[in-house]
């Protein structure tokens, strides 16, 4: 039984992806906006569902572990594995306000929450501030990267009210695929002697990251690299400044009953999730023909594979 769960959620995962690419794609070229901006929004929103549940639960029960753990491994999995894989599959292009406003505010985000969390807490007003910061990124992104390119304008058009369903139907199947997927995967390890530390690292952890990876690998099968790179892009800023904003918000989060044994955070990881950022931002700057390719791609496994292997050795 936990097989055939398996396989029907991965049959939700690839075709919830298909839906929500071509639904946010009819929708960019219906509302006149950039497809960067559709997957910054709407795709980076419904695909970060998975992490918004999981740490909203976690601060309002007062688990910081859950909350801080689950952001950080899902930020890092995104920009190294899903990124990663994207790249390999097709080179993603890289605009102007990429390189200039894109990529250097997923660093200033990543070393904000490190500043913020030297302390061993997030405060409601460090909450405040992330949610300010969110706020000002969304409005420069509408203002500044909102249009329609030609490039973009040559996607068919569908009716709004199909888009819309498309959207909502591909994110539902993303999210519940992705639910029994991670649930029938843990099941199938723990009957084959799999310790519960090994599933936290590795099925846990990248599995509210699953709903990206799909989206992704869907979006790069189709050509539309700009919406894979928002997607992550904007996951990576809603999973930071809106949600882990939103649960400092809803309940203070108090670090310093992080420990090993729980598999939440460490500095260790704050510092990956800091490098990852600045990955993005240098393979942005430096990649050839204003586009990360398979070198960039190729890196981002690198470290990728080096950080999983620190956190299996620490076990």
């Amino acid at each position: 039984m936990d097989w055939l769960i398996l396989l029907a959620g991965l049959a939700g995962i690839i075709f919830g992806a298909k839906y929500l690419v071509d639904g946010a794609s009819s929708l960019a070229r219906r509302w006149g906006l950039s497809e960067f901006i559709i997957g910054l929004t709407i795709v980076g929103m419904g695909t970060s569902a998975p992490e918004m549940v999981v740490s909203f639960v976690g601060a309002i029960e007062g688990n910081a572990d859950v909350s801080m753990g689950n952001i950080l491994g899902s930020n890092i999995f995104n920009t190294l594995l899903i990124l990663g894989v994207t790249a390999l599959i097709l080179p993603i292009k890289v605009t102007t306000e990429n390189r200039k406003i894109d990529a250097p505010m997923n660093v200033l985000i990543a070393l904000l929450l490190f500043a913020l969390s030297l302390d061993s807490r997030l405060s409601r007003l460090d909450g405040i501030v992330f949610l300010l910061f969110f706020a000002l990124y969304m409005w420069w992104s509408f203002r500044h990267q909102g249009t329609l390119t030609v490039e973009e304008d040559t996607v068919p058009e569908r009716s709004i009210w199909l888009s819309v369903l498309a959207v909502l139907g591909g994110l539902a199947l993303l999210v519940f695929g992705g639910r029994y997927f991670v649930d029938s995967a843990v099941a199938i390890a723990r009957s084959s002697g799999v310790s519960d530390k090994f599933i936290a690292i590795t099925l846990l952890a990248g599995g509210t990251s699953l709903p990206e990876l799909a989206t992704c690998v869907a979006a790069a099968a189709r050509k539309k690299g700009q919406l894979a790179l928002g997607n992550i892009i904007g996951s990576n800023v809603f999973n930071i400044l809106l949600i882990l904003g939103g649960s400092a918000v809803i309940h203070p989060l108090d670090l310093t009953g992080t420990s090993p044994e729980h598999a939440g955070f460490s500095y260790v990881d704050l510092g990956m999730l800091l490098l990852s950022a600045l990955a993005l931002l240098f393979a942005a700057i430096i990649g050839r023909k204003k586009e990360m390719g398979v070198i960039s791609g190729t890196c981002f496994l690198l470290l990728f594979v080096g950080y999983l292997t620190y956190l299996i050795v620490s076990l």
